[in-house]
Order: structure tokens, then C-alpha cells, then sequence
């Protein structure tokens, strides 16, 4: 890897680079993929966890989601050595292998008529302030702890992060034509979702990718925890004398955002408690409210097309709806942090939160106060449980998100949920194999 950085403790890289590796992966003569599969640990809750456990006894859930060994303390932390433990029986027994050659992985979901193609490898790491992989959210120490230990007891990569980047080049030529040949796996899982595997082995091909991405940089759309965790552990790494190793490395799936690229959808708010009458009392003093004929049903593509002029949003209580937009320039201006970017300052989620929610309605910005949802039926659904109001927002597009992160600067919390999210149990990567 080559070094920017004279002196600096750390390996530097001076661009981005996507290194092959040798993937662990599942034995299909030993176990059905799809059943051994899961989605990312952190989307994954405690009823969605038994039941991946009960799909399969090698559900590679028992390893980013381990449980403590039986009868030990209350957060022991013994489930970390369970996750070692296992992996090593499960290698021992054959269930998973490691491919013979390095390689870099072209990774392709189909889902619902949308295909997302990238190419998965171990990702050489740089700090933020490199400006080479831009991080656009911010992150809590507790999942960063959780994800350090089990990497520290595993010696593992078990999920992949997830980068955007604008593409073109030989990485895309690889990736648009790879399906001229035969894939290493094809299968759907639960969720209907297809995936398709292909290994990138050619060493002139491999050159010409290494030598199209060096230049470019890539944007964090999901894993922002686990890239954290990627440089923690390569400082202890260091730090303990290791040196230069595979820790300099993180697992990683690389899209283009313009070709293959993923979808965003929306996260949505709901706030228990703030009847609708008064939401909507406070929020016409600096927005035009309109009640939008035919509520909730009509509601999503209202706030679609007043989307495409500026910041909009639609407050429901789960059957009436009313639109909101054109904020008052000067109550926005003096509502949003004057030291942030334009680009920043034009996000949705920034008007929601600086300007809606804690300036018009007054209220403390955190969990406890704010909710947040995947889709509309649950923010209403809660909305209606709790005596409150949704708030449903248009989905941030990937080239804000671009323009945020290439600033330096970090979105709201909980500001873009991209889809669909890559699978994990398909690659591993384990240090000891390079």
C-alpha cells in the first residue's frame, strides 16, 4: 500500500483501493444458501434473530449476532468467543471454505425489478480527513465497542460495508459484462431477493480496476459502525507491534451511483403525544399548510411532486393528511446552523429537524421525543398508538448525500435508507487467509 503520511504511525494510502482477497464462504453441498443467509446485525431484531437461528443451525446470524454461552454472567461477553468458537467448527467441518485464489467479487441483487451490481473487496483504509471514503453520518461509541470485540475475537470481516461512487471505466465494463459468464452462486432468499456471485480473478483485469479507482473516492451509504470498527482494530493492530496486515483492510462493496446503483428510500418520523390539531397550528407559522384531498392514500405522491421544488413534508394522523411547504426563508435561515454548508442547510432532514421540529414545535430532537421508521404503516401505526402525528419525508437523493460527505460535514441522524441492503453470510473475510 503506499504511504502519503511520512511518519505516520498508520498506513496511509494516497487513493482508493479495493484489494482481492480470499473469500470464506458456504459449502452449498453442505447447507442451502438461502437458508444460511441473513440481513445485515443491525437491521436484524430479537424476533427476526431466533427465527434466522431456527431457519438453520448455520445461519451466519450465531456470528454477528452471537449469544452468551448459556448459564454465564449477565453482558459477560462470552457470546464473542461463542462467535470464534464456531466458526472454527464450522471451517473444521467444511461448512465453510475459503476460495482457493484471491480474488475481487462482482455481487448483484435483483430485487422487485431493480438490479444493484458492485464489486466487493477489502478496502484500503484512510481517516476522513483523507477525503478518499467519506463518511456522511456520525457514530455511537456502544456499536463501535460490540463490533471491535467480536472482530477482535473472530479475526474476521462477517459483513461487508456498503460505498457509492460515480463509476464508469474498467471497474464498470467488469461489472456491466460479468454476466456473460456462469456465476459462482444464484439464489433467492426469503425476501424474494436474487443474488448473484461472480469472482474477478484475471490478473490484467484486476490492474485495470486498481488503476481506474485509485483517483476516485467513495461515500459511505450504510456501515458507518463497522468502518469505524475497521480502523479501530487496525490501530490496535498496530499499536501492539502487528505492523503492516489485512487489518489495513476492511470488507467492502463498491457501487456505481449512476449504473446499478442502489435506491433510497425514505426514513419517516413519528412523534408521540403532538396532537395533530396543534402540529399543524405551529407548523403554519413558517410553512404553507394544505390539507391534501384524499389523506393518507394520497399523500406520498403529493409530497413527491412538491418535493421536486424544495423541501416538503406531510404530517398525518394516520387518515387525514396536510402538506407542507415553502418554508419562510428567514425563520429557516435563522432556525439552521449559519456555519453549515448550503448543501447541508437544503436537506430535508435538516429542515425537519432544525427548523420543524425543534424551532416550530419546540421540541427536544432525540429518541425519546422522535421516532423513526422504516416505511409509512409504521410511522402511522405508531402515530395512531401513541396520540401523535407522522411526519413523512422524500427520500434524500444519493447525490446530496455525495455533496454533504465531500464537504466533511455529517447528515441527521437516520437521514437515507439505502436499499437493498447486502447480504450477509455470502463473504467472509478472515485475516488468517488473506
Amino acid at each position: 500500500m503506499d504511504t502519503s503520511h511520512a511518519g505516520d504511525p498508520l498506513p496511509r494510502p494516497d487513493g482508493l483501493i479495493l484489494a482481492p482477497f480470499r473469500a470464506l464462504r458456504y459449502d452449498p453441498a453442505r447447507v442451502a444458501l438461502a437458508d444460511v443467509l441473513a440481513p445485515p446485525y443491525d437491521v436484524i431484531d430479537d424476533a427476526g434473530r431466533s427465527a434466522l437461528e431456527a431457519r438453520e443451525p448455520h445461519n451466519v446470524v450465531r456470528l454477528t449476532l452471537p449469544r452468551d454461552e448459556p448459564g454465564s454472567a449477565p453482558d459477560s461477553g462470552s457470546r464473542y468467543a461463542v462467535a470464534n468458537a464456531l466458526m472454527a467448527q464450522w471451517r473444521s467441518a467444511g461448512v465453510l471454505r475459503a476460495d482457493e485464489h484471491p480474488a475481487l467479487y462482482v455481487y448483484e441483487q435483483r430485487d422487485n425489478g431493480h438490479t444493484q451490481r458492485g464489486v466487493v473487496g477489502g478496502v484500503a483504509l484512510t481517516p476522513a480527513e483523507d477525503a478518499i471514503v467519506l463518511p456522511h453520518e456520525n457514530t455511537m461509541a456502544g456499536p463501535v465497542a460490540d463490533r471491535l470485540a467480536l472482530m477482535v475475537s473472530t479475526e474476521a470481516d462477517l459483513e461487508m460495508i456498503f460505498l457509492v461512487y460515480d463509476g464508469g471505466g474498467a471497474t464498470g465494463r467488469a461489472v456491466a459484462e460479468v454476466d456473460r459468464d456462469d456465476p459462482l452462486v444464484d439464489v433467492t432468499t426469503a425476501d424474494r431477493v436474487r443474488h448473484r456471485l461472480w469472482a474477478i480473478t484475471d490478473p490484467e483485469l484486476l490492474a485495470e480496476i486498481a488503476d481506474d479507482l485509485h483517483d476516485r473516492r467513495a461515500v459511505i451509504a450504510d456501515g458507518h459502525h463497522r468502518y469505524a470498527t475497521y480502523l479501530r482494530y487496525q490501530a490496535l493492530r498496530h499499536a501492539d507491534g502487528s505492523g503492516a496486515g489485512p487489518w489495513d483492510f476492511g470488507l467492502a462493496f463498491l457501487v456505481d451511483g449512476s449504473a446499478f446503483g442502489p435506491q433510497v428510500h425514505a426514513i419517516h418520523r413519528a412523534v408521540p403525544g403532538l396532537t395533530p390539531e396543534r402540529a399543524i397550528e405551529l407548523a403554519a407559522t413558517g410553512f404553507e399548510v394544505t390539507e391534501v384531498a384524499g389523506g393518507l392514500r394520497a399523500s406520498e405522491d403529493e409530497l413527491a411532486k412538491a418535493g421536486l421544488d424544495g423541501s416538503a413534508f406531510v404530517v398525518t394522523d394516520g387518515t387525514r393528511a396536510w402538506l407542507l411547504t415553502k418554508p419562510d426563508p428567514a425563520q429557516l435561515a435563522a432556525a439552521l446552523p449559519p456555519e453549515r454548508s448550503a448543501a447541508w442547510r437544503a436537506l430535508d432532514v435538516a429542515v425537519a429537524h432544525g427548523f420543524l421540529i425543534r424551532a416550530l414545535w419546540g421540541l427536544d430532537d432525540n429518541e425519546d421525543t422522535v421516532e423513526f421508521h422504516h416505511d409509512v404503516p409504521s410511522a402511522t401505526a405508531a402515530a395512531v398508538a401513541g396520540g401523535g402525528i407522522a411526519l413523512l419525508l422524500n427520500p434524500t437523493p444519493v447525490s446530496d448525500v455525495a455533496a454533504v460527505a465531500a464537504s466533511g460535514e455529517r447528515m441527521p441522524r437516520k437521514s437515507t435508507l439505502f436499499v437493498p441492503k447486502p447480504a450477509t453470510g455470502l463473504l467472509i473475510r478472515a485475516f488468517a487467509d488473506g
